[in-house]
């Protein structure tokens, strides 16, 4: 029997156990995810899209994971996507399907995860959360925009029983250094019943 992931996730707690976590699954990540009807890479893309319909616009894929998200993205038509990813196993996956530019694997740890005024907009599909990256990793982002660049990303149903990860986006948008441009809520993997919030930022 198929070892399941996705049930194990959200209990994880330091980094070194979600690398690790993350390498394992990565050779049956997509099959398990497609179980589930994985909702949220196509909604982020869409929801970018309406804010930023423009195909040269280069972009990161923050958290890309197995490559997912750079599909969905490519779908839509943008056509410059890098990705960075923790997980070397989850990178090489990704690697196998052609979406991304270039791939390269980054310490968890970085408080600088790439290099400003390189990206128009940086995705974090289904990376900011319980048994992913924590609170503090959105404001690694958002230090790394210039001003008039984007953020998009989603927050599942655990991510948003946890004050910290609106509390971090909120202390943006309350001070007035960025502005929320997309909100909505919707399915993430209705498999699991669990929906999320998909939003896009502007950083000002």
């Amino acid at each position: 029997m198929t070892e399941k992931f996705l049930e194990k996730v959200y209990g994880l707690n330091t980094v070194e156990e979600t690398v690790d976590h993350y390498n394992r699954w990565a050779a049956s990540y997509d099959a398990e995810i497609a179980e589930n009807n994985y909702a949220t890479p196509g909604r982020i893309a869409d929801a970018l899209w309406s804010v930023l319909p423009d195909a040269a616009a280069p972009l990161l894929d923050f958290g890309c994971g197995t490559g997912l998200s750079g599909i969905a993205l490519r779908r839509v038509g943008y056509e410059t996507i890098d990705g960075v990813d923790p997980s070397k196993e989850m990178l090489n996956v990704a690697r196998s399907k052609g979406a991304h530019r270039n791939l390269t694997q980054i310490d968890p740890d970085s408080s600088t995860p790439f290099k400003s005024g390189v990206y128009k907009a940086v995705v974090a599909c289904g990376v900011l959360g319980t048994g992913a990256a924590p609170a503090s990793v959105f404001g690694h982002l958002m230090h790394g925009l210039n001003r008039g660049d984007l953020l998009a990303f989603s927050l599942n149903d655990h991510a948003l029983a946890d004050p910290s990860y609106i509390g971090a986006m909120n202390e943006w948008l309350d001070c007035g250094a960025a502005r929320l441009l997309f909100k909505e809520n919707g399915p993430h993997l209705p498999g699991l019943n669990l929906n999320a919030d998909v939003y896009v930022i502007e950083k000002l």
